[in-house]
């Protein structure tokens, strides 16, 4: 759904172009996108340090900072329970980025229908 403002306008669902940075950078390191798509496997349960740990070998003092990195750029979200702390994915936030990307798909394309078929799909998806 696009915006009616000026031309340069992102989508409703969409971020800003320094938001997106942020959440980008977040995820731009090979330990750190490990750890976000395994938190994204584990749905909305999340998962423990202790449990990503064991799926990752990453050292706990190291997986700490990556984990802070990824909470700071809004991509997991951080649960404490007693002494434990559940870490989730943050969907929406990763759907906002991937929209970001998204948004302007195949805008500037030749009509072909490979890019019709696209834009509809996700004009469908928006929806």
């Amino acid at each position: 759904m696009a915006s009616s403002h000026a031309h340069h306008s992102l989508p409703e669902a969409a971020v800003a172009l320094e938001e997106a940075a942020q959440g980008f950078a977040a995820c731009g390191s090979e330990p750190r996108l490990l750890v976000l798509r395994l938190l994204v496997r584990a749905g909305d349960e999340g998962l423990t340090v202790g449990e990503i740990q064991e799926r990752t070998a990453i050292p706990a003092s190291t997986l700490a900072h990556h984990l802070g990195f990824l909470a700071a750029g809004g991509l997991v979200e951080q649960e404490r329970r007693g002494r434990t702390v559940i870490n989730r994915a943050a969907y929406r936030r990763l759907e906002a980025l991937a929209a970001f990307l998204l948004e302007a798909c195949c805008a500037d394309a030749k009509p072909s229908p490979q890019a019709r078929a696209a834009r509809a799909a996700l004009a469908s998806e928006a929806r």
